[in-house]
């Protein structure tokens, strides 16, 4: 009995004393470092380039790279983004830990604007400046020491769980969206692109949806109403800021 006490108080400690902050205030469970993240994204994009034909040249190639260097830009630390266009008709994109961008030439027939392609770019790269890869991972780590202590330290009642914690999961994921969208927004209003590009890209997404299979960029993600309400409720804010980079020079010129 002392033994199981002593193990759960030192689990609760462990999760309490990694909690983190996302950008937009959220409480985020943190079990991973960055230099971890960083080595596993590193690996999975190579694994992604070993396994999708690369389009290294051409027009495609510096247009994604023009819309994706000037978003980065804008990061903390304007570091060098690794960039890739895959060749498939798969309409996504990603961002991995590390600094990894991979965009697939399928979602360009629907991102048909630098600007509807900077919205995608900056909702993908949002995830990594959230740290929501690292967040989903350590959610997963956690799921293997008992819902019981989990709930303990969320207050997330226990019967929510199930085997593998995909309840759970599923909520995050769809509150990550929602962050992502939000800080994508903000992100590419600063590097001087149309926020307003923000709403016809995913009703644009929207359409594309109609189809026998939706886009796997809208997997788990918000219904396209709730999305595009909370994009709307966002331009107030966003729209001061993207006229504020266009008059201090940032105007990007991809095509």
């Amino acid at each position: 009995m002392h033994t199981r006490l002593y193990i759960t108080s030192a689990v609760l400690l462990a999760l309490v004393s990694a909690c983190a902050t996302s950008p937009l205030g959220r409480s985020q469970l943190s079990l991973v470092s960055d230099e971890e993240m960083a080595q596993v994204g590193g690996q999975a994009f190579q694994q992604i380039a070993q396994k999708t034909p690369v389009i290294g040249s051409g027009t495609e190639a510096r247009y994604v790279t023009c819309v994706a260097n000037a978003v980065t830009h804008e990061l903390p630390g304007n570091s060098n983004w690794e960039v890739k266009v895959f060749k498939s008709d798969e309409i996504n994109a990603f961002a991995l830990p590390g600094g990894h961008i991979g965009v697939y030439t399928g979602l360009l027939k629907v991102a048909t604007t630098q600007d509807q392609l900077a919205t995608v770019i900056g909702h993908e790269v949002s995830h990594v400046l959230a740290r929501h890869s690292a967040e989903r991972y350590s959610q997963q780590m956690a799921t293997g020491i008992g819902s019981e202590v989990i709930g303990l330290v969320t207050g997330v009642d226990p019967s929510v769980f199930n085997a593998a914690g995909g309840v759970l999961l599923l909520r995050f994921s769809r509150t990550q969206e929602s962050e992502a969208d939000l800080l994508g927004l903000d992100l590419m209003s600063r590097a001087g692109f149309d926020p307003n590009g923000a709403i016809t890209l995913w009703q644009n997404m929207a359409r594309a949806a109609k189809g026998d299979k939706p886009p796997e960029l809208l997997s788990t993600h918000p219904s396209d109403e709730t999305r595009i309400s909370a994009l709307q409720a966002r331009l107030p804010q966003d729209l001061p800021v993207y006229e504020q980079a266009r008059k201090n020079g940032k105007r990007p010129q991809c095509s």
